[in-house]
């Protein structure tokens, strides 16, 4: 899939890290770095813009080094970036450890992933077909 992509952050285009990777690192577009303390979020921008083909949208997730490593995360996960959209990618990162943390220009914050979707038509009914399951909610298939 070949996707447009424009790049206003003076850092390298993501890309994929190992032949093996589903995402490709985003990093963050900051004039200087920003401190995060407990339980703080922000808005932190990545100066890429996408044009996305109909049917793709682009899933911001974050990334499990630093969720272990330091308590930085993504909320709104994973977040949708639809193929309308044009404007620039942003990843809203929060601190869940107990210290302050610094995020860096340039410092990988988030992952891109692709995914095809499907656009659904609703169909009306009065009914759904029974399954073994049925209306059976969280924890009804069993703990083992």
């Amino acid at each position: 899939m070949t996707v447009r992509i424009i790049n206003r952050s003076g850092y390298p285009l993501p890309q994929y890290e190992t032949p093996g990777s589903a995402g490709m690192d985003l990093r963050a577009h900051l004039q200087a770095p920003i401190t995060l303390a407990p339980l703080e979020r922000a808005l932190v921008p990545t100066g890429m813009f996408l044009e996305l083909p109909t049917g793709v949208e682009a899933q911001v997730r974050p990334r499990s080094g630093l969720a272990l490593k330091r308590g930085l995360t993504l909320l709104n996960s994973p977040g949708t970036i639809d193929s309308d959209y044009r404007g620039e990618i942003k990843c809203i990162v929060v601190n869940l450890s107990n210290a302050e943390q610094r995020i860096e220009p340039g410092e990988r914050i988030a992952q891109l992933v692709f995914a095809r979707y499907e656009t659904v038509e609703w169909l009306p009914v009065s009914a759904l077909q029974e399954t073994s399951r049925n209306t059976g909610g969280f924890g009804s298939t069993g703990t083992t």
